[in-house]
């Protein structure tokens, strides 16, 4: 057998071999990722308790809550489309609860419906904690001439509807808030794309070897 064969042989089995182990890699974090889901799909539906005193964006994060409080002023629109019903506004309102004010996503209103004023008196909510991550260098700058925003940018909600950076997307209300229709907070939207990955990885490993042996069998060719 000759030098130039046991390179090819050596150099396309180490090539496959470390696509092999990226996708073994993905796997082991396909599963990491499955566990960590089931988590936040536990948290999420867990029984609903006070506002933190101390709040965490991160440990808090997808913690259910309960708070009863008043909503007060004009929303905000959050332009967000949902499958079968099409493209509308997420309603973003302050809501005053124990001396503070915060934020609370009231839920989905369709585009052709007027914006309703907010249910009046003291109500209970019921959702969960989120600081959502939609922002990114294509986001346009919010509409301020038509009330329209394209991202929940939760900091900015805060400091346009004064209130706090506390976040609340509700899951229910003590009172009927129609047209509006809750969107709660759901694992579904988490990207678990390891498996995906996983096959793109050992796919390559399978060309990997099958160029390796058609480069063989021109060598083997030439040689013959």
């Amino acid at each position: 057998m000759s030098v130039r064969i046991i390179s090819v042989v050596v150099f396309g089995l180490v090539g496959a071999a470390i696509l092999v182990s990226f996708g073994v890699w993905q796997m082991q974090r396909l599963a990491w990722k499955t566990d960590v889901l089931a988590e936040i799909e536990a948290r999420i539906g867990a029984t609903p308790v006070e506002l933190p005193e101390v709040m965490n964006r991160e440990a808090d994060r997808y913690l259910p809550v309960e708070v009863t409080g008043q909503f007060s002023g004009a929303p905000v629109r959050v332009l967000v489309s949902v499958q079968g019903s099409g493209p509308g506004y997420r309603l973003i309102s302050r809501f005053e609860v124990a001396g503070q004010s915060i934020l609370v996503d009231r839920g989905f209103l369709a585009d052709a419906i007027d914006v309703p004023d907010a249910p009046e008196g003291e109500v209970t909510v019921t959702g969960n904690l989120h600081w959502p991550d939609e922002v990114d260098g294509y986001t346009p700058a919010p509409d301020m001439a038509r009330n329209i925003w394209y991202a929940r940018d939760v900091d900015a909600l805060a400091a346009h509807l004064g209130a706090e950076p506390i976040f609340i997307v509700l899951r229910e209300i003590s009172v009927p808030d129609t047209p509006v229709t809750p969107l709660p907070v759901t694992g579904e939207g988490i990207p678990n794309n390891h498996l995906v990955y996983a096959i793109q990885w050992f796919s390559l490993a399978f060309v990997w070897l099958g160029m390796t042996a058609f480069l063989l069998w021109r060598i083997t060719r030439r040689t013959i």
